[in-house]
């Protein structure tokens, strides 16, 4: 009898150590699974963070390549002025070359009728010359007025 209530005693003993190690292996079993919840939180918090601020720097990058294209217009812009300017300078120039030339035309013509060196048909072809230089000049200042126009614009 007493070595039954040994075995009894033995096997009560082995079944609550079996119990006890159950427990034992569920609370580390949620031990361990509570750091790796919290492990797994920080993970997620982490790579929010990084996706945060890799928006940020795509936007900084997309803000930078705007001021960057919005540089270059302004830059074309007063290149584009400069060419119209000088352009303008360029054909007031030449408008007054040619008018220059007329009015030298004019006076060699006068001069010349006057010492008598000019036959009808050679006073004719002057003033063809004269008239075609005088239509040049008007295209010319057409030209002119053109370009001032865009140069107001820009």
């Amino acid at each position: 009898m007493k070595f039954r209530l040994h075995v009894v005693g033995i096997m009560l003993v082995s079944g609550l150590s079996f119990v006890y190690a159950q427990e034992q292996e569920a609370v580390g079993t949620d031990s361990t699974q509570t750091v790796e919840l919290a492990d797994l939180e920080a993970k997620k918090k982490l790579q929010a963070e990084i996706e945060k601020a890799e928006k940020e720097v795509k936007k900084a990058e997309k803000e930078a390549k705007k001021a960057e294209k919005a540089r270059k217009k302004m830059e074309k812009a007063a290149e584009k002025r400069e060419k119209l300017k000088d352009a303008v300078v360029d054909k007031k120039k030449a408008i007054a070359k040619k008018e220059r030339k007329v009015n030298s035309m004019k006076e060699d013509m006068e001069m010349d009728k006057i010492k008598g060196k000019l036959s009808p048909n050679d006073i004719d072809k002057i003033n063809n010359k004269i008239e075609r230089e005088q239509l040049k000049i008007i295209r010319e200042k057409e030209k002119l007025r053109k370009l001032e126009l865009k140069l107001r614009k820009s």
